[in-house]
């Protein structure tokens, strides 16, 4: 027996699942796409160190980052420092999925566990756990000089930051690369060793292919992450080794130039945004003509 009320209005058929959708489509254009309109909105007011935000209209925030070598320098480390991140990450963590996910139980589980658990700390801990780590006194530099090396200035250098980069992003790289292994027959694999193939060219020919999904997954959250990263730069890094996302603080916080910042913002989130569509457009070009489908 219905328990609809007799002649209530039922919505028509096809707009039965954005119905369903609206409230997550509420509650995301609340939480995320309100709050970028706002910054978005911000960036194109002017600014005055002696009366704050103006009420005006400008471009002057924007031309300001666009004719100082300064800002090309900082988006050109942001940049190049999150690519190195997503390939040290894609060259540790694909190995580390293929191995474990050819592992049986339980070390499989186990070592999942291993790979999921500095999750559960907040990047501020491990980032603090780095500095110790990488400082003057630290176990690196003691290390070294019990073999007789002089001691390495690693601490506030682009080494520091990349190590721990990828130290926190590397889970991100390892669980959409074991996905993406899950789902493929092992014994593809094996048909081809049969056929005289050798395991890495077996790797390389039948797993890889198939897998790139989950490499293209791994490598657009490394990116998006490792760009926008804030608590690494920033304690690791110090005060001269700056990155997109510390500028920002700066002038919010610092220079109090919310139009600046928010400008700055923006441009790093449309740049982020036109690298990772490239390169996924180019990734999955590549997997379509490997797998036999059309470019």
């Amino acid at each position: 027996m219905s328990s609809l009320t007799p002649g209530a209005a039922t919505p028509p058929r096809s707009l039965r699942p954005y119905l369903l959708c609206a409230p997550a489509l509420v509650l995301f254009a609340a939480l995320l796409l309100a709050p970028l309109l706002i910054i978005g909105l911000l960036s194109f007011h002017a600014f005055d160190y002696n009366l704050g935000v103006l009420d005006s209209w400008t471009l002057h925030q924007y031309l300001s980052v666009f004719t100082d070598d300064y800002y090309y320098s900082i988006f050109f480390r942001t940049f190049w420092m999150s690519l190195l991140t997503t390939a040290l990450c894609a060259l540790i963590g694909v190995p580390e999925a293929y191995i474990l996910s050819r592992m049986g139980s339980p070390w499989k589980s186990i070592f999942l566990l291993i790979v999921l658990a500095p999750l559960l700390i907040s990047v501020v801990v491990r980032a603090f756990g780095w500095s110790m780590l990488l400082g003057p006194e630290g176990p690196v530099n003691q290390l070294l000089a019990l073999f007789g090396f002089d001691p390495v200035r690693i601490l506030y250098t682009p080494t520091a930051v990349v190590i721990a980069l990828v130290h926190v992003m590397l889970p991100f790289m390892i669980i959409p690369v074991w996905t993406s292994l899950q789902k493929i027959d092992p014994a593809l694999e094996a048909a081809a060793l049969t056929l005289n193939a050798s395991p890495f060219t077996a790797w390389r020919r039948v797993v890889l292919p198939q897998i790139v999904p989950g490499i293209l997954s791994g490598s657009l959250i490394v990116f998006g992450l490792a760009a926008s990263s804030f608590a690494i730069p920033g304690l690791l890094g110090g005060r001269r080794l700056k990155m997109v996302a510390t500028v920002v603080y700066d002038e919010y916080l610092h220079e109090l130039n919310w139009p600046l910042g928010a400008a700055i913002a923006i441009i790093l989130l449309l740049a982020n945004f036109a690298i990772m569509l490239s390169y996924n457009r180019l990734l999955e070009g590549f997997h379509r003509k490997r797998m036999g489908g059309p470019v």
